[in-house]
C-alpha cells in the first residue's frame, strides 16, 4: 500500500524561538492522535533542522525534511547546504524542485537530477515537486509540461529506488499557490492520475501503484483537505501556509488519518 503523507513546508518563515514553539505546539497536538497509518513530515528552514530533529524524540511517525540541497556534497559554494550536511543534522527527507526554486532560482531539470542523485546517495528520501503555471494550463500544455518534468528527473531513476519508497512526488499547480485560486478536487485527481499513468509507462505497475505516493501541493487547507484526500490518486498533501499554524496542520493531519482509516 502507498504511504499516506502530510508534509508541512515552512518556507522562509519563523525565527528560532518561533520555530521551536511551533514544533512543540504541533507535537503536543499530534500526540493526541497517534497514527502509524500516516507519515508526517516537517520542513523547517535550514538553521532549525537539528534542533527540531531533537524534538522528534518520542514522536513516532514524524520526520524532518530540508527544503532544498546543493547538487555537490562539498566545495566552494558559499551559502549553500549539501545533502550530506542535511543528513548529519538527522533530517531524513529533502524537498527538491519546488516551484519557487524553479521560478526564483532558475533551477533546471539537469540541476534537479543532480540534486536528487546527491540526496539519494546520502540516504535521504526525496519529495520531488512538479507543476505547471497558469500560462501553461491556459495554453493547454499542462500535461506535456508535467510529462517533461518527469522525464527530466524521475525517468532517470531506477525501479529499485521507486520500489524502496525513496521518491515521493508532489504535484504543485503553481497557479493555485498563494493566489486564492484553488484547484478543484477533480482537477487534482485528473493530474495525479495522469502522473501515475506516465510512471506506469516507465516502471512496473506494481511499484507505481503500491510504492509511489503523490501529494497535492496547491493551497491545501482545513477547508479542502477532506475532499482532496478522498481522491483515489491523491496520497496526501504538501502543505504551505497552513503548516505555519499548529492547530491547522494538526487538523489536516487528523483528516488524513481519518481517510487512511477508511
Amino acid at each position: 500500500m502507498r504511504r499516506k503523507i502530510v508534509a508541512g513546508n515552512w518556507k522562509m518563515n519563523k525565527t528560532y524561538s518561533e520555530a521551536i514553539s511551533l514544533a512543540d505546539d504541533f507535537f503536543q497536538l499530534a500526540a493526541k492522535d497517534p497514527s502509524d497509518s500516516v507519515l508526517t513530515i516537517i520542513a523547517p528552514p535550514f538553521p532549525f533542522l537539528r534542533e527540531i530533529s531533537k524534538c522528534l524524540e518520542g514522536q513516532p511517525g514524524i520526520f524532518v525534511a530540508a527544503q532544498n540541497c546543493h547538487h555537490e556534497n562539498s566545495g566552494a559554494f558559499t551559502g549553500e547546504v549539501s545533502a550530506s550536511m542535511i543528513r548529519s543534522a538527522d533530517a531524513s527527507h529533502v524537498i527538491i524542485g519546488h516551484s519557487e526554486r524553479r521560478q526564483y532560482f532558475a533551477e533546471t531539470g539537469e540541476q534537479l537530477l543532480k540534486k536528487v542523485n546527491r540526496a539519494l546517495e546520502n540516504e535521504l528520501t526525496v519529495i520531488f515537486c512538479i507543476g505547471e503555471t497558469s500560462e501553461q494550463r491556459n495554453s493547454d500544455i499542462h500535461f506535456s509540461v508535467i510529462r517533461q518534468q518527469l522525464e527530466e528527473v524521475v525517468f532517470h531513476l531506477g525501479e529499485e529506488i521507486l520500489s524502496a519508497g525513496k521518491i515521493i512526488l508532489a504535484y504543485e499547480p503553481v497557479w493555485a499557490i498563494g493566489t486564492g485560486v484553488n484547484a478543484s478536487a477533480a482537477q487534482a485527481q485528473e493530474m495525479h492520475a495522469f502522473i501515475r499513468e506516465q510512471l506506469r509507462g516507465k516502471f512496473s505497475a506494481a511499484t507505481v501503484n503500491e510504492k509511489v505516493s503523490i501529494l497535492y501541493g496547491g493551497s491545501c487547507n482545513t477547508g479542502n483537505a477532506a475532499e482532496l484526500f478522498a481522491q483515489p490518486d491523491v496520497d496526501g498533501g504538501l502543505i504551505g501556509g497552513a503548516s505555519l499554524k499548529a492547530a491547522d496542520f494538526a487538523a489536516i493531519r487528523r483528516i488524513m488519518i481519518g481517510q487512511a482509516g477508511l
